[in-house]
């Protein structure tokens, strides 16, 4: 059970955005893995849902509604009905929640959205088509729904060479978010 212990350092992309979820608010970790995010955000004082198909590598499960889902597996969604001030994906794409994510946001609600893209078959897995984003495949997702904060497409060096995209989106309908300055 050492791999219990063994918890990656939060994406720099979730760290740079992190502040924009609004103070104590509630977070949704999707598919927190070992729940690097999820920690992150219990520590800035946050309220964390954290879901997984299986939560057996989730480090802590102190003061985390911890929720153990199929989510590709035919269920309806867990969370239906409830609304989040932040969402957070990292390498993960089920392409039928992209809609439910961005509607699960409270207004003023901030996405944050990162995981693999198209090229990135020659850096390693995944290489399935199936959990690779299309070219602008984010945008698309949250266009006329959600304000792009940011977005980025391409390649990254760190922690490993691979091909990505990342997106930072708000429900900016009633509550506008300033945009932080660059990294």
């Amino acid at each position: 059970m050492a791999s219990r212990s063994l918890i990656l350092p939060p994406s720099p992309w979730v760290l740079r955005f992190a502040p924009l979820i609004k103070d104590a608010g509630n977070v949704l970790d999707l598919a927190c893995g070992s729940g690097r995010h999820t920690v992150l955000f219990t520590a800035r004082g946050h309220r964390v849902t954290a879901v997984d198909r299986d939560l057996s590598r989730l480090s802590s499960r102190e003061n985390i509604e911890a929720l153990e889902a199929d989510l590709e597996g035919g269920n309806p969604w867990p969370l239906a009905g409830r609304r989040f001030d932040g969402i957070v994906v990292a390498n993960y794409l089920f392409r039928p929640l992209l809609p439910t994510l961005t509607d699960s946001l409270s207004p003023g609600g901030v996405l944050i959205y990162e995981t693999f893209a198209a090229g990135n078959e020659v850096y390693g897995r995944p290489r399935n088509p199936d959990f690779l984003l299309r070219d602008g495949e984010l945008l698309d997702a949250v266009a006329g729904k959600l304000t792009v904060v940011a977005y980025e497409s391409g390649r990254i060096e760190s922690p490993a060479a691979a091909a990505v995209q990342r997106i930072t989106a708000v429900n900016a309908a009633e509550n506008p978010v300033p945009i932080p300055p660059p990294a």
